[in-house]
């Protein structure tokens, strides 16, 4: 299966455990694998025959600035269905980080990896 990937989506959102989680909000990060056959936008050359980036982009930034839920597993599950709507999405996975996790002396960095696939 072929592949697009777009790395590094960022945004503001308000999913999260703790109630200020969910009212002070924090950044997101999302990496996405989209499995898809390219074969005839590659020799199509023409957009409708493929998956347009920005429509990708614009699915997670939705997902992640209206949903407010407790865990970070339920978000990138939410992405990943609403991806998997998209026509030529057969498999997609999402990589889903929390930069600045509010945990007492931890520096590092809480990241989701998840893969589905349609039907």
């Amino acid at each position: 299966m072929d592949a697009i990937h777009i790395r590094q989506i960022r945004c503001y959102g308000y999913t999260g455990y703790l109630p200020e989680e969910q009212t002070l909000g924090q950044w997101f990060e999302v990496d996405l694998t989209l499995g898809l056959d390219l074969t005839k936008s590659g020799q199509s050359d023409a957009i409708e025959d493929t998956l347009d980036y920005r429509e990708a982009i614009a699915i997670v930034e939705k997902q992640i600035k209206t949903c407010k839920f407790a865990l970070v597993e339920r978000l990138a599950s939410e992405i990943a269905q609403a991806l998997l709507q998209q026509p030529l999405v057969q498999q997609v996975r999402v990589q889903l980080t929390k930069p600045n996790p509010p945990i007492p002396d931890f520096g590092g960095q809480i990241q989701i990896d998840i893969t589905r696939t349609r039907g």
